[in-house]
């Protein structure tokens, strides 16, 4: 019978050797109250008990259904499960993770109320908090900042403004854009590639998954999560959106965030006409060509698009003031990408 009720929601869960977490990523599923679901588990090839886990689990509750298959990677598993998710909405959840009672409810409502967002996020809390490091936590905050598609649109660059195991997302634009293996993260490029055409995404302002940190997750541990494919997806995505007109462009800030930006759009043909410091060591020097000046040049540059890379919310919120102080207009004048 439950089979038979049309979902609202899918939940699109990709697992590999999961068995230490998956029952309590699935019981956070089950117990999901306000909206009628499926949960669709995709088994990538896994080695350990995670088939059978889920089999029990989808034994039990008819909502719940399992998808196997060799092990061909995670954009591989995401696109297979995506392709067998029935309702008009698509919920990620990561095999690793837990959600609250009242997540999916709350995400299908506010998609509900506004039709102009094709999907949104929603706030998160880090664990195990025991041995965080001050980074982690800094990073929590800044993604729990975010509470507008004004925000996930203005923070795009600096980091992935969504965590991908909350994103709930209308089935029909996320199977027209579907997932690619580009060498970077498949997420991060996902939300530029759909921010670029013009998608806005929304953020649920509540903490409502609890996103396990861990050595072994993905993100820690696969070659396409490391910092440079970061950044290279940043750049690569630059030069086709803001800087699609502009071979040359300012660029403020050259400390390591900075360089590593500047060389990946480089490698994308973009060359820094001028870098903007404030460290009067760096002042009337020349990086790669380019003279290094102080923010006061700036009107001189005024017409330049310029590309703000400074770590940190702080700097960060002080350059968008001063920026704003001289009529550049964050968006169409700058952009920030840490």
């Amino acid at each position: 019978m439950l089979r038979a009720v049309k979902p609202s929601v899918s939940v699109l869960l990709p697992a590999w050797n999961a068995e230490a977490t998956l029952a309590a990523a699935l019981e956070s599923v089950r117990r999901q109250r306000g909206v009628a679901l499926e949960c669709v588990v995709v088994d990538d090839g896994s080695g350990d008990a995670t088939r059978a886990l889920a089999e029990r689990c989808a034994t039990e509750d008819p909502r719940f259904r399992v998808l196997e298959s060799a092990h061909r990677g995670l954009v591989s598993a995401l696109n297979d499960g995506l392709a067998a998710c029935r309702a008009p909405l698509v919920a990620r959840m990561d095999a690793d993770d837990v959600m609250a009672h009242d997540r999916l409810a709350r995400q299908a409502a506010a998609l509900a109320a506004d039709p102009t967002l094709s999907g949104v996020g929603c706030h998160v809390r880090l664990f195990p908090r025991a041995g965080m490091s001050d980074g982690r936590r800094s990073y929590e905050r800044w993604l729990n900042s975010i509470s507008s598609a004004d925000d996930v649109a203005r923070e795009a660059f600096v980091e992935c403004p969504i965590a991908h195991p909350t994103l709930c997302i209308r089935r029909e634009i996320l199977t027209a854009f579907a997932y690619r293996d580009a060498g970077w993260p498949e997420d991060y490029d996902l939300v530029l590639r759909l921010l670029a055409a013009g998608h806005r995404l929304g953020m649920v302002a509540r903490r409502l998954v609890a996103w396990r940190d861990h050595p072994g997750r993905l993100s820690r541990s696969h070659a396409a999560y490391a910092i440079d494919r970061f950044v290279a997806c940043k750049a690569h995505h630059l030069a086709a959106g803001f800087l699609r007109e502009a071979p040359e462009y300012v660029l403020w800030g050259h400390g390591g965030t900075g360089r590593a930006l500047r060389r990946a759009l480089g490698a994308e043909g973009r060359r820094a006409s001028h870098v903007v410091e404030v460290d009067p060591r760096k002042l009337g020097q020349r990086i790669d060509g380019a003279p290094v000046l102080p923010p006061a040049a700036l009107p001189g540059l005024r017409g330049r698009p310029l590309v703000v890379s400074v770590a940190g919310a702080g700097p960060r919120a002080e350059i968008r003031a001063a920026l704003a102080a001289l009529d550049f207009v964050e968006g169409r004048d700058f952009v920030c990408a840490a």
